[in-house]
């Protein structure tokens, strides 16, 4: 077959053509990687301890509470009205702690697919609390999840992230963490 045929055979493309992995490429993937996680560190503001806007039906305690009030699925808002409202303020310290965790981690590009897999369960969380409340804007999370995916499958730490640093370390040791870190990167 000539390379014509094959070109033609192919839409046109070149074997050697694929996704651009190039420099402005990568900048892009970090770019996004660092908004994403500034995103995060921003929303963290107002999570405010210790009741999380439970005594005055504000902040945290009022977008949790969207999820029985209007509900998207009914099992998750069986699991809001009994589970986690009861136990709110420890709901609202995990909460913190892992969009903090996911803000910190995420810009520094450190075990950044683990993170974009755990911003992939916060926001879905997220959406299953806000989807059906009124005055919620439905695209906001969806491109959250979208750009988790991004993050997710690019790797987004190697690029200017402490994973790209880390991973050559990883790979030459024979240690559990190294192996579950070299995946998480």
């Amino acid at each position: 077959m000539s390379d014509l045929t094959a070109t033609a055979a192919s839409g046109g493309r070149t074997a050697d053509e694929g996704l651009d992995s190039g420099r402005t490429a990568r900048a892009v993937i970090a770019g996004l990687r660092i908004a994403v996680a500034l995103l995060w560190i921003q929303n963290v503001s107002w999570k405010i301890p210790p009741d999380f806007g439970r005594d005055d039906h504000t902040g945290l305690f009022q977008f949790t509470s969207y999820a029985v009030e209007h509900p998207v699925l009914p099992p998750f808002s069986w699991l809001v009205q009994y589970v986690v409202l009861p136990n709110f303020t420890l709901f609202g310290y995990a909460t913190l702690l892992v969009e903090f965790s996911l803000g910190a981690f995420l810009l520094a590009g450190l075990f950044t697919r683990f993170w974009a897999a755990i911003g992939i369960i916060q926001t879905l969380a997220i959406t299953m609390s806000v989807l059906n409340a009124p005055n919620e804007w439905h695209w906001s999370y969806y491109l959250m999840l979208a750009a988790h995916l991004v993050l997710l499958a690019t790797a987004a730490g190697r690029t200017a992230g402490l994973d790209g640093l880390l991973r050559p370390l990883w790979r030459t040791s024979s240690n559990r963490l190294a192996t579950w870190a070299l995946r998480a990167s």
